[in-house]
C-alpha cells in the first residue's frame, strides 16, 4: 500500500510537517510518534511505502530541481531531523531515497553523468544513516544488515560484513 503525502508551497515555506507527521502518527502505536523504543512490527509493513508529491512554485524559466531550491531543502532537513529513520518507509523503487538523498547531501548536476554528490558528505550521510537505522530497525526487531546492504548498493556502496560487527 503506497502512502504518497502532498507537499506544497506553504508547507515548505513555513516548515510545516505536519503532513508527514499525520502519515506516521498513523503507523506508530499510540506514545510512539518520536523514535521508538518498544519493539513493534506493524511499522514494517509499510518498509518502502512512502512517497512525496512536492508541488513548489517557481518563477517562469526557473530551470532548477527541487533538490537545489534552499527552502526545500531546509523542509527535507528538519524532516530528516524528526524523523532520521525515514529512510525505511520511502520508495526506493520509486527513487524516492535518491531525491531524499539528494536533498541532504551537497551535490551538482552533469549533463553527461547526471547527480555527482559531494563524496565525503555523501559519505558521512551514509554512515549516519547506517547507525541511525542500524538502531531503529534493531528497536523495531526488524532484521537490518541485508536492508542497510542494499541501500549503501543505492548509493555506490558496497559494506563488508565486518562493519556489522562493530555496531
Amino acid at each position: 500500500m503506497t502512502i504518497t503525502i502532498a507537499l506544497n508551497t506553504d508547507h515548505i515555506n513555513s516548515l510545516d510537517l505536519s503532513p508527514v507527521v499525520t502519515e506516521i502518527e498513523k503507523l506508530l502505536p499510540k506514545g510512539e510518534i518520536e523514535q521508538s523504543s518498544a519493539p513493534q512490527t506493524s511499522i514494517a509493513a509499510y518498509e518502502q511505502q512512502l512517497r512525496f508529491d512536492v508541488d513548489y512554485a517557481l518563477e517562469p524559466g526557473d530551470p532548477r530541481e527541487l533538490s537545489e531550491i534552499p527552502e526545500v531543502r531546509l523542509w527535507f532537513i528538519r524532516l530528516d531531523a524528526r524523523y532520521p529513520w525515514l529512510p525505511f518507509l520511502l520508495d526506493w523503487k520509486a527513487g524516492e531515497f535518491a531525491r531524499y538523498t539528494a536533498m541532504l547531501v551537497p551535490h551538482q548536476f552533469s549533463t553527461r553523468e547526471g547527480i555527482q554528490y559531494n563524496p565525503e558528505a555523501l559519505e558521512i550521510f551514509l554512515m549516519h544513516k547506517l547507525f541511525v537505522l542500524n538502531d531503529w530497525l534493531q528497536q523495531q526487531g526488524i532484521p537490518s544488515k541485508s536492508r542497510l546492504k542494499s541501500m549503501a548498493q543505492l548509493l555506490g556502496y558496497e559494506l563488508d560484513d565486518g562493519l556489522f560487527e562493530m555496531f
